[in-house]
């Protein structure tokens, strides 16, 4: 749990841990999945909570000894979340609605050359992919929490009102990955490019009106 005070709770860490792990070393790319509030299970996210548990439980029985990194259990996850999000019958799907999915294209485009330098996009129905690489202040980038917080909290504000509701719009945490080279960027510009074309909502990556792409290669 992150108990870094308020007050600079947004400031650059390469690394915390809230319920999930987050890591942004400096001069990384990001590739970002975040999602609609309710819009998992609660048994799928009760027992991905009780598998990281139990995966902490053991590195904290096994300080010195060998123990197998956890970044097989973390894509093991964002599969499971990636299935039930893009096949998902029940749960909110607000982005769906063609004013609440331009505000957050509108968002995640304003911030480009201001914050962070913009590489692609895919706005789902219930979730969205995002790759980015912050900005700079001094000598360390711009956290990776402030720049969630205030698209988060912006875009939620804008699209409640929009539905006349009240409530959490988007899920607390989101899921992030840091990007390890030239290879594997394009390898994840090209899953978030196709993500709607793989949920059936399009034959064409480039039919989808809400993807974006810096450039292709």
């Amino acid at each position: 749990m992150d108990k870094t005070p308020t007050s600079n709770r947004f400031a650059y860490k390469r690394f915390y841990r809230r319920n999930l792990p987050h890591i942004q070393p400096v001069d990384a790319d990001l590739f970002v999945t975040f999602r609609l509030a309710d819009s998992l299970p609660t048994h799928v996210l009760q027992v991905m909570r009780e598998e990281r548990q139990w995966r902490q439980e053991i590195r904290d029985r096994n300080k010195h000894r060998s123990v197998p990194p956890s970044n097989e259990l973390m894509r093991r996850h964002f599969a499971i979340m990636e299935k039930y999000l893009d096949s998902a019958t029940t749960g909110p799907k607000w982005l769906l609605d063609s004013q609440v999915a331009d505000i957050v294209h509108s968002a995640l485009l304003y911030r480009d050359g201001k914050i962070y330098r913009l590489d692609a996009f895919s706005i789902m129905p219930n979730h969205v992919h995002v790759v980015f690489r912050s900005l700079t202040r001094g000598e360390l980038p711009i956290s990776l929490s402030s720049i969630m917080h205030s698209l988060k909290r912006n875009t939620a504000k804008q699209a409640n009102s929009v539905l006349d509701r009240l409530g959490k719009f988007w899920a607390h945490e989101s899921f992030d990955h840091y990007i390890r080279d030239a290879n594997e960027r394009k390898r994840i510009i090209h899953y978030t490019l196709q993500n709607p074309v793989k949920a059936g909502l399009v034959k064409c990556w480039q039919d989808w009106p809400w993807n974006y792409v810096r450039e292709l290669w």
